[in-house]
């Protein structure tokens, strides 16, 4: 199948596009193309596409942008700012792809179609060494994002690194920011932190946590949105900050007792967020929409 989709979420983008299908996506003005993202994928001009199977939009104004005939799927990946909030394709006649339960069961996307399809990772492979006794976190923007993201929470994980974009203007004692990085420099960079901390109040499943559990590392999350669906047997995940910190403490004085709660994130990982599953069920729905 030829499949057209905008570079939107670049990790979540990465899993997708390692499907059997031909992925074809908008460059300037229309999208970002590949960004220099190494993927088997091909950039294009919108103008010059025609021969398109199905289209999966990620933004509303994307629709428009849709040539027309072809079947369209609208991928959500964020959570609500309420339950009560409207999807704004609340009553159209097409199917929305949630990629949490939780967000599924937030959104009111009164009549529309909704399918949930959870992440699958692109397996780094058990890289974990956690030789270096401190807690790390990826958040993008995180002084933007605040207290969505749990910003305000990461002095008490102290000393703790944070890469993502924009860490670098953190300016706060014992946290460091350790700027943004490609993929399979940051997987390398992961692991060789004792624990991995997932501070976000308000978001779908971080892709970053997933990754961090393929990797090896044992987590420490926050049990809010899509995350309390992990067992405690990975870390610790809970609602009490101070119970989190504790956890955390204890698995960086515990080499031993953070590789074995790292093995364990790591099975629970592979067999609920596998590529293969993710793939497939997108097969399945892409077949079924195209008729």
């Amino acid at each position: 199948m030829r499949i057209l989709l905008w570079h939107v979420h670049g990790s979540w983008t990465h899993s997708f596009v390692q499907g059997g299908h031909d992925y074809l996506i908008p460059g300037p003005p229309h999208g970002i193309g590949l960004a220099g993202r190494p993927w088997r994928a091909e950039e294009v001009s919108l103008s010059e596409v025609d021969d398109v199977d199905v289209a999966v939009v990620q933004r509303v104004e994307e629709l428009s942008q849709v040539p027309v005939g072809i079947p369209v799927v609208y991928l959500e990946h964020n959570t609500p700012s309420a339950p009560a909030q409207e999807h704004p394709l609340a009553g159209w006649d097409g199917t929305i792809v949630h990629v949490t339960h939780f967000n599924d069961l937030m959104w009111n996307c009164g009549s529309t179609r909704t399918v949930v399809i959870g992440h699958g990772v692109v397996d780094p492979g058990p890289l974990y060494t956690g030789e270096l006794p401190r807690a790390a976190a990826v958040i993008n923007d995180p002084v933007r994002r605040g207290r969505i993201v749990g910003t305000d929470l990461l002095p008490r994980f102290a000393p703790i690194d944070v890469f993502g974009i924009g860490t670098e203007q953190i300016r706060a004692e014992q946290i460091g920011g350790r700027g943004d990085h490609d993929l399979q420099s940051l997987h390398r960079e992961l692991a060789r932190y004792r624990v991995y901390v997932h501070t976000a109040r308000w978001t779908s499943l971080g892709l970053s946590l997933l990754e961090a559990m393929h990797i090896g590392m044992p987590v420490v999350a926050l049990a809010s949105t899509e995350a309390v669906r992990l067992p405690a047997e990975v870390g610790a995940i809970s609602t009490d900050v101070e119970e989190l910190v504790d956890a955390a403490r204890e698995l960086i004085a515990d080499p031993v007792l953070a590789k074995e709660k790292g093995q364990r994130a790591r099975e629970v990982v592979l067999a609920r967020y596998g590529l293969d599953a993710f793939l497939r069920n997108w097969d399945v729905l892409v077949k079924e929409v195209i008729g």
